[in-house]
């Protein structure tokens, strides 16, 4: 700790650098400031920091009005935003209480001197423009804390840890047990969380950092702010119809032929019906969609009941399992999807998550992910072509 004085210091610290400064007298507590030059030679000014400390829910230590942000009063902030600003939520989902909660956070814009929360009355009703920008920050610095943890984790543990990965029903049945059992073989003591949800949900579990990967197929490739996505498979729908089914007998499958028909297929929050549903729009035919879902299992479940043709991931298919149903290929009619494995930016992953990664997708090498989540500008390549799909062919 030094003393020092604006302008006074005869060997003043370098330009940017951090220093702990009195705040109350001489002896009084010490507050870290940046110092900067001045136009005025030998002079510098000092600018406070907010001193940050690794606190945890639940310590009373230190309580002191303005005297430090701590890591849980930022949990409390990031958990209520996520919450759409419901208090009660957010403190049921931390195991503490409401008015805990709200104590922590008048704390916190006490220690910030702004207003994070617009309120009406006792309710929050908004965010201020700085607590906004104080969120975005909030959710920098918990994020990069987890890091530290994982970075610490995996020189200590290489082998051992837990990887979670969200992803949607048709990958989780039909694309990811054999890597699966392949990586469970190779790390046996790495504990793996399957949840499962659409793609806006898988999207929004890896942007919260409810899990490390998602897999899902995604209207785009684009990055967004919150994800790398990287391309990993590609594949197309196909119909799935009754043993015995007149478009069986087609010499080749239309969409005047489908429309013909009731349909069932996937729920709109899926990439896949956004494709279905332009195609039968662009060519001017209106469609009975009998019923949606965002499990191809219920959609053959119902197709084999007669309700109607499925129109499903070719994956979804196994003329071994799916014994009571025939697949005929659709070709071109819908395009071509492809699969995607979300990761949230600048996070640290373990060594054998990228293991994971290359099994699901092998193009995708530990020297890839590493150099893209760094940073570097580097050309992603796309999937390898498809595999052909275990169909029977129109008749």
């Amino acid at each position: 700790r030094s003393h020092h004085k604006i302008g006074a210091s005869p060997r003043p610290p370098p330009e940017g650098f951090a220093l702990w400064t009195p705040t109350g007298g001489r002896d009084g507590p010490q507050t870290p400031a940046i110092f900067f030059k001045c136009d005025c030679p030998g002079s510098l000014l000092t600018v406070p920091v907010v001193r940050l400390t690794m606190g945890t829910v639940g310590d009373n230590t230190d309580n002191t009005k303005g005297e430090r942000v701590k890591l849980h009063q930022l949990r409390y902030l990031c958990e209520v935003a996520r919450r759409g600003l419901n208090v009660t939520e957010a403190a049921h989902r931390l195991h503490t209480s409401q008015s805990g909660i709200s104590r922590q956070i008048q704390l916190l814009e006490e220690e910030l001197g702004t207003e994070v929360f617009v309120r009406n009355g006792k309710r929050l009703t908004g965010m201020t423009e700085p607590g906004q920008m104080v969120l975005d920050i909030a959710k920098r610095i918990l994020h990069e804390t987890e890091n530290l943890r994982v970075a610490c984790r995996d020189f200590s543990v290489e082998r051992t840890g837990n990887l979670t990965i969200a992803t949607t029903h048709t990958q989780a049945c039909f694309t990811l047990p054999k890597v699966i059992q392949t990586f469970l073989e190779r790390y046996p003591s790495v504990r793996l969380r399957l949840h499962q949800g659409n793609p806006l949900q898988v999207s929004e579990m890896v942007a919260t950092g409810q899990a490390e990967l998602g897999i899902a197929t995604t209207e785009t490739e684009a990055d967004d702010k919150d994800l790398i996505h990287f391309p990993c498979r590609q594949w197309r729908l196909l119909a799935v119809v009754p043993n015995g089914h007149p478009l069986l007998k087609e010499p080749q499958l239309t969409l005047e032929a489908l429309a013909g028909y009731p349909l069932i297929t996937y729920d709109s929050a899926f990439a896949a019906r956004a494709k279905i549903d332009q195609a039968f729009a662009d060519h001017g035919l209106s469609t009975n969609l009998v019923l949606t879902a965002i499990d191809a299992d219920v959609i053959k479940t119902y197709v084999e009941l007669g309700l109607g043709v499925g129109i499903v991931a070719e994956m979804a298919y196994d003329p071994v399992r799916d014994k009571g149903l025939e697949a005929v290929e659709v070709g071109d009619l819908f395009g071509t999807n492809v699969t995607c494995i979300g990761i949230k930016r600048g996070t640290y992953l373990m060594r054998y998550t990228y293991d994971f990664i290359e099994l699901f997708a092998p193009h995708l090498t530990y020297a890839l992910i590493h150099a893209v989540l760094s940073g570097e500008q580097i050309t992603i390549p796309p999937p390898p072509p498809k595999a052909s799909p275990m169909t029977r062919p129109a008749r």
